[in-house]
Parts: C-alpha cells; structure tokens; sequence
C-alpha cells in the first residue's frame, strides 16, 4: 500500500460530462497512487463508466483536467494515453472474439517498441490463457475472457489501470483470482488500480481508498480500511 505522501500517479479535477442534455459526471475530482486499488462504488446509471471513459479518452470531457504522471492529458487522443501509462478493461472485455488468445494479447503490443513479446509474467498470473494460446477468444468462458482482457491491457505496461465491473457475471472461482492479481499488481508498487464494481465485498477486500458515485457526484469517499465503520455497505444497499 502505498504512503499518503506519495505523489499520485492520477490526479482528476473538475470533471465535467455530458451526453445531450444530461449532465452525467458534476465536478468529478481525486487521486490515484501507485501501490494503491482505488474502488469506485456506485449503483448503476450514476455516472461510474462514463467516468472511466472520459478518463481514457473515450468520450471527451466537457470540462476539468486529467493528469497522469504530472501531464495534462485531458484532450489527448486515447491512443496516445495508452503510450503515456493508461491501461482499460471495459466493461463487457471487448475482446476480439475471432482472434485467438495469442492474437488478442499481441494486440495490447500495439504501442510498445517493435519486437517486443508478450510479457511471459502474464501466463504465471493468468495460467489458463498459455494453455490456450491458439483458442479463439469467442470460445472463451466468460471468466477466460475477462482474464484475457486483463492480461492484454497489461502488455502495455500500463502506470494506471482501470477496470470496469470485472466481476460480472464471472464464476465464483475466477473471481477470486482475479481478485488476486489485482492485489499483486498493486503490491508491486508500480502501477495504480482503479476499480469500478458494484460487488461491495469484492471491492472492499481489494479497496486502498473508495469513492461512492451517486448522480455523477463522488458523495462519499475514505480509506479502505474504514468502509464498513463509514457504512457504505449500507449506502450500496439503498
């Protein structure tokens, strides 16, 4: 876990989003340190994806700023935050269904130096995915694909990653090793985790800081440690 007085790797200000008339994210701001699983609670509809996507540059950010490692990143093409340390796992995967699992990691190589292999690291956390290189992605269980979707934003060597609900409709077992290498990820000390979840125990086990989203407004947020003291099991359930 990494120190208060670390410099965050993400620091978020004044988010502004809107999709037509709604406004979906109002005055959105935090950090992020490396060392750290920051979780972001919320039930559906409260802003919790489109915040993800304007961090990444999916959807560009009507106000505010996003700076990664100290560099302005708000209007930077999303393509180009991936160069500079962002990692995405949507919600969904979004895996390439008719590229087999070695295809679909050699495209998270996409902007690293030419030549480079997919980090052999990543088959000791994800052991699955080396017994089934040469699979197709569509043939995947819903568990492999998530992993694989991980393991693809990882070959990037991302400084921040950011997952969308990797919990969902994922099978007891796989989401316990998913729970895992988030926690090893982040004990590594070089990477910073943002988590969107819904399931609060889940997110709880992993949370280093939290953050409760409620009509595209961070509400609540505390340390980890404190979630249950703050009652935000309780907030989650109304």
């Amino acid at each position: 876990m990494a120190a208060e007085t670390t410099e965050p790797v993400l620091r978020v200000q004044g988010l502004q989003q809107y999709y037509g008339g709604s406004h979906i994210l109002r005055g959105v701001g935090f950090e992020a340190r490396l060392g750290e699983v920051t979780v972001v609670l919320g039930r559906n509809g409260v802003g919790k994806t489109t915040l993800l996507k304007s961090l990444m540059g999916v959807v560009p950010v009507r106000a505010g700023s996003i700076h990664l490692a100290g560099e302005d990143l708000t209007h930077t093409a999303t393509h180009l935050r991936v160069r500079r340390g962002m990692g995405y796992v949507p919600q969904g995967r979004e895996i390439f269904g008719r590229l087999t699992v070695e295809e679909n990691l050699r495209m998270g190589l996409a902007t690293r130096p030419a030549g480079e292999r997919v980090p052999e690291e990543l088959f000791t956390l994800f052991p699955v995915l080396k017994q089934m290189l040469g699979r197709r992605g569509g043939d995947l269980s819903g568990g492999q694909q998530q992993q694989l979707a991980i393991a693809r934003a990882l070959c990037a060597r991302p400084r921040l990653l950011m997952l969308d609900e990797p919990t969902e409709g994922i099978q007891p077992s796989i989401i316990k090793d998913i729970g895992r290498v988030i926690r090893h990820l982040a004990d590594r000390g070089d990477m910073a985790i943002v988590l969107v979840e819904q399931y609060y125990d889940f997110a709880a086990e992993l949370a280093d800081q939290y953050l409760v989203m409620e009509r595209g407004e961070i509400v609540q947020r505390g340390r980890g440690a404190d979630m249950e003291r703050d009652g935000v099991r309780a907030t989650m359930s109304i």
